[in-house]
Parts: C-alpha cells; sequence; structure tokens
C-alpha cells in the first residue's frame, strides 16, 4: 500500500508541471492569435507573459527530472556524468 502512494505522488510530481506547461502553451497561443481576431487587434501581453513562465518552469522541472534520473542510471554523455575527485 505505503509503494502505490508513493508512485502516485511520483506521478502527480510530473502530471503537475506538464499541465502546467500545456497551459503556458495555450494561454501564449491565445495571446498571439488574439490579435488577428475581429475584436480588438492587440497582442495581450500579461497573459503571453504568465504562459510562457508557465510553461518555461513546467518544461525546466519535467527536463530537469529527467536529466538527474538519467544521471544516476548512467544514461547521459560522459561530460554531462558526475564529476570524480582525484586522488
Amino acid at each position: 500500500m505505503k509503494a502505490t502512494f508513493y508512485r502516485f505522488i511520483a506521478m502527480m510530481m510530473l502530471v503537475i508541471p506538464g499541465i502546467m506547461a500545456t497551459y503556458g502553451f495555450l494561454s501564449m497561443k491565445d495571446a498571439l492569435f488574439a490579435q488577428f481576431g475581429e475584436g480588438d487587434t492587440h497582442v495581450l501581453w500579461g497573459k503571453f507573459t504568465l504562459g510562457a513562465v508557465l510553461f518555461l518552469l513546467g518544461v525546466a522541472f519535467i527536463g530537469g527530472w529527467t536529466f538527474f534520473r538519467d544521471r544516476k542510471r548512467n544514461y547521459v554523455a560522459p561530460r554531462f556524468k558526475a564529476k570524480r575527485k582525484r586522488s
């Protein structure tokens, strides 16, 4: 039971930033395409900025999660592996 709960928490730690990045992307798209509408023809800079921040934070979290997991399992290139101290 305990392992199932921990796996659920780990999954939520990836799903929430994924939803955040998706919402950010859609907000940026809506802000840019708002200028082509029939009403006001201006870019919604506040919505675009908020979307960019959410998108970048979500992508950075998922990318960092993946990078450190791959580093732990030695799936990365030699230049990204942890440096060892010389004795």
